[in-house]
C-alpha cells in the first residue's frame, strides 16, 4: 500500500513592521499608515500602535509577491489603494473591506512606481522593465503601454487634470507624455546622474526633481493659456532654477504635503530636509529684499571704486525693484532638517492637517521601525513610534517552550517572547547578540548564548535579565538541555558549545536572596570537554547516552555523555557542519552542512545511510519531528523542506521566506513548526489533515519546472531587444500569463462545442422536416444555454485585464467564428462594451487577413451598421443620465448651504493668514522704525 503523509501549510507570519525595499503611504482617509511587510500590506493605527488591517495577496507566500510600491487614492471619498509586486503584477484593494478587487498583469519585472490621478479613475505604473503602463481603475483593465525610457522608471506624476504624465528614470531623463495623443511631447535633460524622484505641488505650479546631484531642480508647469507665440507649445516644463541641498547623499524621495506648503526631500541616509513653500506675497517681498541688498552692495562697490561700477547701479532700475522676478530661493526656504537614528527607507506626509503644527511626517527605517514626527516652524518632535512588533535585525534563533505556548526569538540586541498561536509579542528583553537560546524546565526562565561568549539568564515573567555569566571566551553556538532517560527535558542541566574549542556542562542552582527572601536561578559549570577546533553545533541523544559535537574541520565527534569517552568520528562533509539532530529513538543522526548536503548517519556504527543534495545554498538548521523519522531542514536558499529519513525522499517544499532562513523549531507533537529568517519574519507552518503522496508531489514539482521554462520562453530573453525611438512608442498594456493561455483554451473549447451544437440543432430540424426526428436533447455540458449564450458566458468569465491577451492568442479561424456571434451579442444592452472591445482587438490583430478573406466580408458589413448604432444609443443613455444627475445636484445645492461652505472655508483661511501676518508684523515694524531712526543719524554724522 502506498504510504501517505499529512501536509504542512503556511499558518502565520509576524515580526515584520516595514519592508526595506518598498515605500510607505497613508490611506485616503489619512487615519492609517500603509506599510508593506514583505508580501503583505499592513494598515497601522499610529495612535493605538497596532495593525488594524492586513492586505494579503495570496494564501501562499512567495518572494515573487513582495510588495515593491504602494499608492493610495488622492480623493478622500475613494477607498481604493494599489500595490505593485516583484513579479510585475498590480493589485487593487478596497481599503475599508481589505479585499482585493482586481489583479492587473502588465509589467515583466518589479513595479517601482505607482500614482493615481486626481479623480482616482486612472492609475499609472512604472517598472524595472523601463515601461510605463496606464490602467483604467474603474474598468480594471490596461489602456496602453508607453515605451521610451532606457532604464528603470523611478517615479511618475499626473499633470493637467490627468491629461499629461511626467515620468523620471535612471536613464537621467524626465519625459512628459500626452495621454490623449499617447506620445512623448518633451524630454527634459540636465541631470548628471539617475533621477530618483519627482513631485508636483497641489496647484500644479511647479515640478521638483532630485538625483544624486547636489541640487534640486525646479520647473515651471505651463498650461495652454500661458503659451507664448515664439515658444513651442510642446514645452510643458520650463527651467525655473536650482536649490543647493544640505546633504551630499543622493535624493531618495521628494514629496509635497497635501496643501503644497511644505516640501520634504529624503536622502539615502539618515536625514530629511523640510522646505517651506512661501506664497506669492512673501516670495515677492523676499525677492525685493534680495534686490535691495544687491543694490546696496553694488553702490558700496561703486563708492569705493570711484563710480567705476556706475553702470551696474543704473541697471537695477526702479521698475525692476518694484516688480522683481521671483527666483527659486525666494519661494523655497529650508525650514528644518529631520535626523533619524537609522537609515530612512521612505517618507509619507499625512493628508490630514494636525491641530498643532504645520504637518505630520511618517518615516520607515531600515531597522524595522515606523516613526511619526510633527513638523512645526521652530522644531520637529516625535509623536509615535512602532517598534515592539518586530526585531531590529535578522532573527538568529527560535525556541519553543515545553508546552508550546511560548516562543522565544533572539536578535542582535534583544530577545522577544511571542505567543506562537496569535503572533503577539508578549515581552521584549534587552540582551547581547543572541546566537542560540533555550527555555529552562518550567518555562519561567530562559537561557541565551551570545556572540561575545556571555550566557544570559532571563526571567520570562518579568521580562528582565537576571544574570550575565562570562561562560566562554568565544561565541556560544549551541545550548542543548540534557534530557532524562525517557527523553523528556529534565532539570539536570544543559550543555553549551563555543568557538573557544570548549564544550561545557552546566547545572541549575537556586540561590536564596537575602533582600526579599526569594530564590533566584543561577548556573554553575561542572564539566568541560576540550576539543581541537571551533565547536559549531552540539546535540545530545534523547536517552542522554551520546553527545555529538560538530567541529570546524568538517567532522562530527560522538562521545559518551557519562564518561566523555570518544565513541565515533563521522566524516564525509566537504565544508563545516552547521547543524545536527538526533532522532527520538536514538537510531539516526542527521547533519546539515555548508556544502548544501544533508547526511543521515546510523548512530550505532557511524555509517552514512544517505547523502542528499538538499538545498541550493548552505543548510542552516535541521530538526527531527518527535517520535518519527521525518525531519525539516532550512537553508540560505529561502526554502523549508520536509523529508522522510527512512526512504530518503523529499516530501514537501515550503516557500514563503524572502531571505535566508537561519533557524527552526518543531513543536513537541509535530503539529506545527516555526522558522526565523534574515527578512526579520517569523513564520509558523501548521500540519493539516490533508493527506498527500510522494508521487503526486513529485509530479507537481516537475509541472512547476515545466511552467517556469514556459515563462522563460515567453519572455524571449535571448531575442534581440526592440529598438525604441527617442520620442517613445505605444504598446499593448497586458502580458501573456498562464491565466491568459488557459482562458484562450477555454474560449476555443467553447467555440468548438457551440459549433458542434449548432450542427446537431440543424440536423435535428432536418430530421423533423422528414418526420423522423424525436425530442432534441441539448448538450449537458452547455448548462442549458444556447450556443451563442454559452460562448458569451465563457468570454464574460475571462478577467477584464486578461481579455486582450486572450483574444491575441486566438488563431484566425477561431477569431472568425467568434466574430459571427458579435451581431447577436450587440443586441444585448449590457454587452455592448464587451462586443466593442472584442471587435476592436480582433480587427487590429487580424486586419490583413480580414480584409482579404471572402468569408469575413459579410460579417464586417453587418457589424459596421449595427455597432455604430448601438454605441450611439449607449452614449445617449449615459449623456441623459449625466444631465439628470447634474440637474439633481443643482436642486440639492439650492436647498442647502453648499454654495457658502467653500466661501466660509476661504474666509477662515484668510483670517488665519492675517493673524499670522499680524503676529510677525509686530516685530518687523519695530525693526524698520529702528532702522529709520538710525539712518538719519548716520547720514548727519557723515555730513558733519
Amino acid at each position: 500500500m502506498v504510504k501517505s503523509y499529512l501536509r504542512y501549510e503556511p499558518g502565520l507570519a509576524f515580526g515584520v513592521i516595514a519592508s526595506i525595499d518598498s515605500k510607505i503611504t497613508y490611506d485616503p482617509s489619512g487615519l492609517h499608515l500603509l506599510a508593506p511587510a514583505l508580501d503583505k500590506l499592513a494598515a497601522w493605527n499610529l495612535k493605538q500602535g497596532f495593525a488594524s488591517k492586513t492586505f494579503s495577496p495570496s494564501s501562499r507566500s512567495s518572494h515573487a509577491l513582495a510588495v515593491t510600491s504602494v499608492a493610495a487614492s488622492s480623493s478622500s471619498s475613494s477607498t481604493s489603494i494599489a500595490s505593485g509586486h516583484a513579479d510585475g503584477s498590480i493589485r487593487l484593494w478596497d481599503c475599508k473591506k481589505a479585499t482585493c478587487e482586481a489583479t492587473l498583469n502588465g509589467h515583466k519585472s518589479a513595479v517601482t512606481a505607482l500614482r493615481y490621478n486626481h479623480l482616482s479613475s486612472l492609475l499609472a505604473s512604472g517598472g524595472k522593465d523601463c515601461d510605463v503602463i496606464l490602467w483604467d481603475v474603474v474598468g480594471e483593465a490596461g489602456l496602453f503601454r508607453l515605451r521610451g525610457h532606457r532604464d528603470q522608471v523611478t517615479d511618475l506624476v499626473f499633470l493637467d487634470s490627468g491629461k499629461k504624465l511626467v515620468t523620471c528614470s535612471k536613464d537621467k531623463f524626465i519625459r512628459v507624455w500626452d495621454l490623449e495623443m499617447q506620445h512623448c511631447i518633451q524630454i527634459v535633460t540636465g541631470h548628471h546622474s539617475e533621477v530618483w524622484s519627482l513631485d508636483v505641488d497641489q496647484k500644479e505650479r511647479f515640478l521638483v526633481s532630485g538625483s544624486a546631484d547636489t541640487e534640486l531642480r525646479f520647473y515651471w508647469i505651463r498650461t495652454n493659456a500661458e503659451m507664448v507665440e515664439n515658444e513651442s507649445k510642446w514645452e510643458i516644463l520650463k527651467q525655473f532654477g536650482e536649490i543647493q541641498r544640505q546633504n551630499k547623499d543622493r535624493v531618495a524621495t521628494l514629496r509635497f504635503n497635501k496643501s503644497g506648503s511644505l516640501l520634504a526631500c529624503q536622502v539615502a541616509g539618515k536625514s530629511v530636509e523640510i522646505y517651506r513653500v512661501l506664497d506669492d506675497v512673501e516670495s515677492m517681498r523676499k525677492a525685493k529684499r534680495r534686490l535691495h541688498r544687491k543694490k546696496e552692495k553694488v553702490m558700496a562697490k561703486a563708492m569705493v571704486g570711484d563710480d567705476e561700477n556706475g553702470g551696474l547701479v543704473d541697471s537695477l532700475s526702479s521698475q525692476e525693484l518694484q516688480h522683481p522676478t521671483v527666483a527659486v530661493s525666494d519661494m523655497f526656504k529650508l525650514l528644518q532638517t529631520l535626523r533619524a537614528s537609522k537609515k530612512i527607507c521612505s517618507i509619507a506626509f499625512c493628508p490630514n492637517v494636525p491641530k498643532v503644527g504645520l504637518a505630520t511626517l511618517s518615516l520607515s527605517l531600515n531597522n524595522n521601525m515606523l516613526e511619526t514626527h510633527l513638523i512645526d516652524t521652530d522644531k520637529i518632535s516625535k509623536l509615535y513610534s512602532i517598534e515592539l512588533h518586530g526585531h531590529r535585525s535578522d532573527i538568529r534563533s527560535v525556541t519553543l517552550s515545553s508546552d508550546n505556548d511560548l516562543l522565544m526569538s533572539t536578535s542582535h540586541n534583544a530577545v522577544k517572547i511571542w505567543n506562537p498561536s496569535t503572533g503577539v509579542c508578549l515581552r521584549t528583553i534587552e540582551s547581547g547578540y543572541g546566537l542560540c537560546s533555550s527555555f529552562v524546565p518550567g518555562n519561567r526562565y530562559a537561557l541565551v548564548g551570545t556572540k561575545s561568549g556571555a550566557l544570559e539568564i532571563l526571567d520570562v515573567g518579568s521580562g528582565s535579565s537576571i544574570e550575565v555569566i562570562e561562560a566562554h571566551a568565544g561565541s556560544i553556538r549551541s545550548i542543548v538541555p540534557i534530557p532524562d532517560d525517557n527523553g523528556s527535558v529534565s532539570s539536570c542541566g544543559f550543555v553549551t558549545g563555543s568557538a573557544d574549542h570548549d564544550v561545557k556542562f552546566w547545572e541549575y542552582q537556586l540561590l536564596q536572596k537575602p533582600v526579599n527572601d526569594s530564590k533566584q536561578l543561577t548556573v554553575t559549570n561542572v564539566r568541560t570537554l576540550k576539543m581541537n577546533d571551533d565547536v559549531l553545533a552540539v546535540c545530545i541523544s534523547p536517552n542522554s547516552k551520546h553527545l555529538a559535537v560538530s567541529l570546524l574541520d568538517c567532522t562530527i565527534k560522538v562521545f559518551f555523555v557519562d564518561s566523555l569517552k570518544f565513541f565515533l568520528s563521522l566524516y564525509g562533509h566537504k565544508l563545516p557542519v552547521l547543524c545536527m539532530d538526533i532522532s527520538s529513538d536514538g537510531d539516526l543522526i542527521v547533519s546539515g552542512s555548508a556544502d548544501k548536503n544533508l547526511k543521515i548517519w546510523g548512530l550505532d556504527f557511524g555509517d552514512c545511510h544517505k547523502s542528499i543534495f538538499a538545498h541550493a545554498d548552505s543548510v542552516m538548521d535541521v530538526k527531527f519531528v518527535r517520535n518519527t523519522h521525518y525531519m525539516f531542514s532550512v537553508g540560505k536558499d529561502r526554502l523549508v523542506k520536509y523529508w522522510d529519513a527512512d526512504k530518503f525522499e523529499l516530501l514537501l517544499t515550503l516557500e514563503g521566506h524572502h531571505a535566508e532562513v537561519w533557524c527552526l523549531a518543531v513543536s513537541n507533537r509535530g503539529d506545527f513548526i516555526v522558522t526565523g529568517s534574515h527578512d526579520r519574519s517569523i513564520r509558523r507552518w501548521d500540519r493539516t489533515e490533508e493527506p498527500f503522496f510522494i508521487e503526486e508531489e513529485r509530479e507537481k514539482r516537475l509541472e512547476e519546472i515545466f511552467e517556469s521554462d514556459l515563462d522563460n520562453l515567453n519572455e524571449d530573453r535571448y531575442a534581440p531587444k526592440e529598438l525604441v525611438p527617442d520620442e517613445g512608442s505605444v504598446g499593448v498594456p497586458g502580458k501573456k500569463t498562464k491565466e491568459t493561455l488557459s482562458a484562450t483554451d477555454l474560449v476555443i473549447d467553447a467555440l468548438d462545442m457551440a459549433d458542434a451544437e449548432i450542427k446537431r440543432i440543424d440536423q435535428h430540424k432536418e430530421e423533423q422536416k422528414n418526420g423522423s426526428g424525436g425530442e432534441f436533447q441539448s448538450n449537458i455540458m452547455m448548462r442549458g444555454l444556447s450556443p451563442s449564450d454559452y460562448v458569451l458566458h465563457t468570454l464574460a468569465n475571462v478577467n477584464t485585464n486578461d481579455l486582450e491577451q486572450t483574444l491575441l492568442s486566438l488563431p484566425f479561424s477561431d477569431a472568425l467564428k467568434l466574430m459571427s456571434y458579435l451581431k447577436e451579442w450587440a443586441l444585448v444592452p449590457d454587452k455592448v462594451e464587451v462586443v466593442c472591445r472584442v471587435t476592436t482587438v480582433l480587427l487590429q490583430t487580424h486586419h490583413n487577413q480580414l480584409t482579404t478573406a471572402v468569408a469575413a466580408r459579410p460579417v464586417l458589413i453587418v457589424l459596421k451598421d449595427i455597432l455604430h448604432e448601438r454605441v450611439k444609443e449607449c452614449k445617449d443613455t449615459i449623456g441623459f443620465n449625466l444631465a439628470a444627475m447634474g440637474h439633481l445636484k443643482e436642486l440639492m445645492s439650492m436647498r442647502s448651504d453648499a454654495p457658502f461652505r467653500d466661501a466660509k472655508a476661504k474666509l477662515m483661511e484668510i483670517r488665519q493668514w492675517q493673524s499670522k501676518r499680524a503676529a510677525r508684523g509686530g516685530d518687523t515694524n519695530e525693526n524698520r522704525r529702528k532702522k529709520k531712526k538710525q539712518k538719519p543719524a548716520s547720514e548727519t554724522g557723515g555730513g558733519a
